[in-house]
């Protein structure tokens, strides 16, 4: 099964393109990780990631929200490769969105 959940903030704004049977979204969200090295020192490390969404999803993620913004990202892993317009293959790895959705922590615990 393809599937992938990423939590992540967002990269840059948000490019929306109107396309014959819908909207396309495409943005980069950044991913973060940290470990302790055998020296016992912190290493972390940030992973970027192309999102895309089309249709009602495309829209919902134009409304809400903008550069910085931390999310949760469903949807499954996609390669393709297209030649450029010096005929380089150029190879694309790319998230298609199923679901994104603003993270909000939920409140904690009144004492």
């Amino acid at each position: 099964m393809n599937t992938v959940k990423l939590m992540g903030n967002v990269g840059k704004e948000i490019q929306i393109k109107e396309l014959a049977n819908g909207k396309v979204a495409n943005f980069s969200l950044a991913t973060n990780e940290s470990y302790i090295n055998k020296n016992k020192e912190e290493v972390k490390t940030t992973s970027w990631h192309h999102i895309v969404a089309y249709g009602k999803l495309a829209e919902h993620c134009d409304s809400i929200f903008q550069t910085g913004k931390f999310l949760v990202v469903e949807g499954k892993i996609n390669y393709r490769e297209y030649q450029n317009k010096d005929q380089q293959t150029v190879k694309v790895t790319e998230i298609i969105a199923s679901k994104v959705e603003e993270y909000v922590k939920a409140p904690a615990p009144q004492v």
